[in-house]
């Protein structure tokens, strides 16, 4: 074998040769670095969010067929491409040559927002485009389960796609033989289709055929070389590792006995079925489907259990990359495949230099006892998969956090034969996987039943014998212990019921059927083909054709996030001489810093400068939300876990990260560690003093009611997950102590003026500039600011570009996210469900330093009522100060929260009233001519209006009957229906906080440049202000231009967030049009007809300025704490919203069935801009409520660092219906055309979800006969959900004593 082989492989019908390659080297860094090719986003590093998704094609000589797939870029080591075609988003098309259908249509059809996972979108769907020109929607669903959306809410995705589908528009569900276009929907009415209302975003007509014949061929020469077959043992090596790769089998071995401890790199995760342990997973797949659609269903029990898991294992990038063998011989201990191939009695076919040899799965191998295992010079072969035998059945259980791409909490394989028709057992195998350090199989259980009937008796004492050999102990990590028991026996039982009802329908004469009560638990969570319907208005019939406001205008963006030209922060080529900074961050929650020793991170190769706290100079300014961070990288005490400590700074990447790891620090730990909110409570550990807010005489009230209740409830924290890590790039001038910043950033004046600070230069020395960012959600504010500051002083003390971008792991530690709330109530109310007296008290788990912490919980008690008016009211709020990394800002800003608390509390009066909670919300809700608790006036209308239009158009009365039905015929399957109605007041409490400015250039072509303080996020305020000049100067889009936002050309703006962007710089904005209008006033009237070019030509000739600021000073708005009284609000954004789901009693699932949102946004200045807005933000609220849970040690470490642990919603999680409809503009108001903004309020919309899950729990425990309010935290994982529903299975568990042991994880 020789050394320094060439590595081959085609990018884009491009060939690539590498002489001397790294093998650690990933695709997705020789993507973007070396070739150049940025549209591959990093959005994980670990697989799990799809941003890197790139179609992978091989020739195989021996079928003659070329296989596309989809591939994860950052896990697939180039080595082993040789001879493969890679295609990337720029492969498909650009705006340069052509653009794809799949790219134009993404685009159209309003499917991007940030777009920074666009480009992993338009490849997973070119790839599934590629095998199957007309997709099914099945297809189409299972083709995107690997990539993730933070922005969309992907319904808009969907219908993209959908055009490509045979039918597109329906909901494929012919239900009663109708389908659901044809009896109106639903069975509800036709919209009444006036000129008024429009349901449509976008039109099919346009768009460009897909056509098969125009994409890239597989490039001829790799063809020849794989039919050829010449090719010698590849061997590629660097210092720290070599990468061998043999062409035959006879070569492998020889490898393998030269080097037995390496591993075999190849994607991880007649008597029957014998597959190859090189077939991807997804080829598994195909097989078996194959397999079963041909042989009879009596042998194909295994293959069917299996095919079950492959639908939900993993996402499609790594199902097709990981291999059968290596998933097997890894032996990761939740796999879903081992527990069912170790009950099938499958073999496994080993090979060596010394011949054949066969071995068995079975627990001795999953344990890896070294007797039952490969020895270290043996490969697995191929698997062999006997198939099923009359009366024997197979079966596989899985519940995870998430339905789809998502490792199993507890999943099982399980196996029975009767050998003949008597239900006697003679053969049962059982395994679990998830509930201890690898595969476990109930061997003992088993042993013991067998002999036994089939029958409850036996089903009892199966219970009881597996809980005692299956046994987890309360500190196992995962934690989750007593949901994972739970589970252990709840699939035991579906098993029970699933072979009792297939013996039913084999001989009916001796096994009697189920009990009707058990029928539900077979059946599977309703699922069918999403469909959605919009309506909101046309655009005024009175405006003129060119004006754009109030069209559904595509992102100005749109297409340039399909074909990944959209630059963003690390897009940027390389700067010369760039460094790259990483950072070092504490490891204890508490603790003194006794020293720091960095000389081993120093010597190593590429190291430029380790920087520790004492390098750099305190900030001498004061920040508003910068209290205690004075010192930006702690030295003497840490008082989180990832606090910043030092930076690394260093020639590459990589060495950066190598040498971040040699730093060691030595700690000594300080008391107390305070986590949770309860023990700051007790260890009295708050910022400030309490806010508080008093309405009426609440201690007088308390003493009229009819009824008093307490109550209580915690919701977790929320990770940000934009899709772009936080990202600078920090450029020293060389001159003048000027220096540029580049940044993914909210907030250009702070990231000016912390870095100025720093430096010791004035602010006009420091110019930030941001072209757009990958999603921010509120995340790239504070935290940013501190860590452009530490760049910036590498930057300008080594004289050289700096640029920083953080891992998501590192992003999701460092940055905090939304605060954990503790919310305690106190409500008086009368017997009819009127609430007379309410006194809440808040928490805030604000952790180490106070951020927006203060603001946050403030924000909180001014929103705190939501829809309702109580007449008496108290209300206090406290920052709590803790060992966690500090929390911050995250859309909706404490109302999520604070709304979840109140609505809480409403529910819970109802259930005492015995009132439906909708009608106890109707009675509390505000009245037309109102006031809010703070006395500001109000004009809740249009929240009447809302209410009564979502209970008509979700049906609601219709639908709670037939809830309530289904209820009453399914036991293990509940439905719940909740409605919920939202006031969302828009304003930022003072009116400095509201200014904005904006600058609007006319050149003499009449081409106009345009720039405004927002920051383009992925809400399309760009696009707004391109509509907003249009319409102002009456000039067609085409001619106006935007090119970012910097300091350089607007000073002194604001944060971008609130909801108010565009409403303020859209004011701004039009100040400068209607200047400059005035100023041409008199040459347009001497020739009307003229063309924009004419006119400013004409005024340059006359001297008159064609460049012009625009500025609005900002919303009149106030609040004094000290009486509670104030106008912080300049309007409400009132909506309405109808959920209903579908919960599994036994493992915990549900399933979100229909949404109905009824939104009142005043005029819409873009429908599809606003749309997005409320179904992306009411998504991250189904989020929040149901499966984003954080995961911290009991030593305040964070386990969830990424997509791996932290499920965010995928695309199994929209509601199979979704129905938004805006209300018909009513009232003008004072804002940019009287439009609302819409970026935050649309999250609270997302705990409909959370009460019908609540619904369908509480309909469960009822009919159970359990009493009690039913009192649950959110989020409502399928852990909650499971252990609310109480059932001889959760009474059987073994329960630990508290104290006995230290849990895994500790709720925050």
């Amino acid at each position: 074998m020789e050394g320094g082989a060439e590595l081959l492989f085609y990018v884009n019908g491009r060939k690539v040769t590498e002489k001397n390659v790294d093998p650690e080297t990933m695709l997705l860094p020789y993507l973007r670095k070396k070739l150049r090719l940025t549209g591959t986003k990093y959005g994980c590093g670990g697989g799990g969010c799809g941003a890197c998704t790139v179609m992978i094609s091989r020739y195989n000589p021996i079928t003659k067929k070329i296989r596309h797939y989809p591939a994860n870029a950052c896990l697939t080591p180039i080595c082993s491409l040789y001879g493969a075609a890679v295609t990337t988003v720029e492969g498909i098309g650009s705006t340069k040559t052509r653009i794809h259908p799949v790219q134009e249509r993404i685009a159209k059809c309003h499917g991007t927002q940030c777009g920074f996972c666009t480009p992993g979108m338009v490849m997973s769907l070119y790839t599934l485009l590629r095998n199957h020109p007309e997709p099914t929607l099945t297809q189409l669903n299972d083709a995107l389960g690997g990539n993730l959306c933070r922005c969309t809410g992907y319904r808009p995705i969907i219908n993209a796609c959908k055009t490509f589908c045979k039918t597109s528009g329906c909901c494929q569900s012919k239900e009663n033989g109708v389908c659901c276009l044809d009896q109106g929907i639903n069975g509800l009415p036709e919209f009444e289709e006036g000129n008024e209302t429009s349901l449509k975003l976008f039109s099919e007509e346009e768009f460009l055929p897909l056509d098969p014949t125009q994409e890239l061929i597989f490039p001829p020469e790799l063809m020849t070389m794989a039919e050829k077959k010449t090719q010698k043992t590849r061997i590629f090596g660097s210092d720290r590792m070599t990468w061998i790769s043999p062409v035959t089998l006879k070569e492998l071995l020889e490898a393998k006995v030269k080097y037995p401890q390496a591993p075999v790199v190849m994607g991880n995760t007649s008597v029957g079925l014998t597959l190859g342990a090189a077939v991807s997973l997804a080829e598994v797949k195909d097989i078996l489907a194959n397999v079963t659609r041909k042989l009879p269903e009596e042998k194909t029990q295994m293959y069917h259990a299996l095919l079950k898991h492959l639908e939900t294992l993993a996402g499609p990038q790594i199902r097709n990359m990981a291999s059968l063998g290596g998933h097997i011989v890894s032996r990761h201990p939740d796999s879903d495949l081992n527990p069912l191939l170790a009950v099938g009695n499958c073999s496994l076919n080993l090979l060596s230099k010394e011949g054949r040899r066969q071995i068995p799965l079975n627990e001795q191998f999953l344990r890896k006892c070294p007797s039952a295992d490969l020895k270290p010079e043996e490969i697995l072969i191929s698997v062999n998969i006997p198939y099923s035998r009359k009366w024997e059945f197979v079966s596989a259980f899985r519940q995870a956090q998430r339905q789809q791409n998502a490792l199993a909490i507890v999943n099982s394989g399980m196996r029975v034969c009767f050998g003949k028709g008597d239900g006697i057992i003679r053969e049962l195998s059982i395994a679990y996987g998830g509930v201890g350090p690898t595969t476990i199989l109930a061997n003992n259980s088993c042993q013991k039943l067998i002999g036994r009937p089939w029958n409850e008796e036996m089903l009892d004492a199966a219970c009881r014998l597996i809980l005692d050999e299956v046994s987890l102990p309360g500190s196992a990590p995962g934690g989750r212990v007593e949901f994972k028991r739970t589970l252990i026996v709840s699939f035991l039982f579906k098993f029970y019921l699933e072979v009792s009802q297939i013996l039913k329908g084999m001989d009916p004469v001796h096994y009697p059927g189920l009990a009707s009560k058990n029928e539900s638990a077979l059946e599977d969570l309703h699922s069918r083909h999403y469909w959605s319907t919009l309506k909101y208005q046309n655009a005024d019939p009175k405006q003129l054709s060119q004006d754009p406001v109030g069209h559904p205008i595509m992102h100005l963006s749109g297409i340039k996030h399909a074909t990944g030209e959209a630059v963003y922060c690390d897009d940027m080529p390389v700067v010369d001489r760039e460094l790259f900074l990483t950072f070092v961050t504490s490891s204890r929650a508490h603790a003194k810093i006794v020293s720091i020793d960095a000389s081993a991170a120093l010597s190593l190769p590429g190291v430029v400068d380790i920087l520790t706290g004492e390098h750099l100079p305190s900030i001498t300014t004061t920040f508003d939300f910068l209290t205690d961070a004075d010192q930006l990288l702690s030295t003497d005490e840490v008082s989180c876990v990832g606090q910043l400590v030092c930076a690394v700074i260093a020639d590459s990447e990589v060495q950066a990260r190598r040498a971040a790891q040699q730093v060691k620090i030595v700690y000594q730990d300080l008391e107390p560690v305070i986590l949770t909110i309860e023990e700051a409570i007790q260890n009295k550990s708050f910022f400030e003093p309490e806010r508080k807010l008093e309405y009426g005489n609440v201690d007088e009230a308390f003493k009229m009611v009819d009824q008093i209740l307490e109550g209580e409830i915690h919701t977790g924290g929320q990770e940000h997950f934009y899709m772009e890590t936080q990202s600078m790039l920090v450029v020293p001038k060389g001159e003048d102590q000027e220096i540029d910043v580049y940044v993914s950033a909210q907030f250009p004046k702070y990231i000016q003026d912390i870095t100025a600070s720093i430096l010791k230069v004035s602010a006009n020395k420091v110019m930030c500039h941001v072209k757009r960012i990958g999603g921010a959600f509120g995340g790239k504010v504070t935290k940013t600011g501190v860590l452009v500051a530490i760049t910036a002083f590498a930057a300008n003390k080594h004289g050289r570009p700096v640029r920083c971008i953080l891992e998501r792991g590192e992003d999701i530690l460092i940055t905090g996210g939304r605060h954990p709330y503790l919310g305690k109530y106190k409500a008086g109310f009368m017997n009819d469900g009127r609430i007379l007296a309410l006194d809440v008290e808040h928490y805030n788990n604000a952790g180490a330093f106070l951020d927006e912490s203060l603001f946050v919980i403030e924000t909180g008690l001014l929103k705190l009522e939501n829809a309702y008016k109580f007449p008496n009211l108290r209300c206090r709020g406290w920052v709590c100060r803790t060992n966690l990394p500090s929390n911050t800002a995250l859309r909706g800003f404490g109302f999520p929260q604070a709304g979840l608390i109140t609505e809480a509390c409403i529910t819970e009066v109802a259930a005492k009233c015995g009132l439906p909670p909708e009608k106890v919300r109707m009675i509390n809700m505000y009245k037309e001519i109102d006031q809010t608790p703070y006395k500001q006036e109000i004009n809740t209308k249009n929240l009447t209006q809302c209410w009564k239009e979502c209970m008509a158009t979700s049906s609601y009365t219709l639908r709670k009957a037939a809830v309530e039905k289904f209820n009453s015929e399914n036991y293990w399957k509940k439905k719940g229906l909740a409605m919920v109605p939202l006031k969302y007041p828009v304003g930022l409490g003072s009116v400095a906080a509201c200014q904005a400015a904006a600058l609007v250039h006319i050149y003499l072509d009449g081409s106009v440049l345009v720039t405004h303080g927002g920051i383009e996020m992925g809400q399309g305020v760009h696009t707004k202000m391109i509509q907003v000049v249009s319409r102002e100067l009456r000039i067609p889009l085409s001619s106006i231009h935007l090119r970012g936002t910097s300091t350089e050309t607007i000073p002194n703006t604001n944060a971008s967030g609130g909801s108010v962007v565009a409403d303020l710089n859209g004011l701004a904005v039009k100040d400068a049009c209607q200047t400059l209008l005035k100023r041409l006033k008199p040459i347009i009237s001497k020739n009307p007809k003229g063309t924009w070019k004419d006119w400013a030509q004409a005024a340059f000739n006359e001297s008159i300025s064609l460049s012009a600021t625009g500025y609005f000073r900002g919303y009149e708005s106030n609040i004094n704490w000290e009486t509670g009284e104030g106008h912080p609000f300049e309007y409400f954004v009132y909506g309405a919203v109808c959920s209903e789901v579908e919960i599994d009693c036994l493992t915990g699932a549900h399933k979100n069935i229909r949404t109905d949102i009824v939104m009142d946004v005043g005029y819409s200045i873009n429908p599809a801009l606003d749309v997005g807005q409320i179904e992306g933000a009411f998504i991250q609220g189904m989020g929040l409520y149901t499966i984003e849970e954080l995961n911290y040690s009991p030593q305040g470490v964070l386990y969830t660092r990424g997509p791996n642990q932290y499920k965010i919603p995928a695309i199994c999680d929209i509601p199979m219906e979704l129905h938004i409809s805006l209300l018909p503009p009513s009232e003008n108001s004072n804002t940019l055309y009287s439009s609302k903004g819409l970026g935050e309020s649309g999250v609270f919309l997302g705990c409909s979800v959370f009460f019908a899950i609540h619904d369908a729990i509480r309909a469960a425990r009822q009919e159970r006969g359990l009493p009690g309010p039913l009192r649950l935290n959110s989020p409502l994982t399928p852990e909650k959900i499971r252990m609310a529903c109480e059932d001889k299975f959760t009474k059987m568990i073994p329960r630990d004593e508290p104290g006995s042991y230290v849990p895994w994880s500790v709720p925050i």
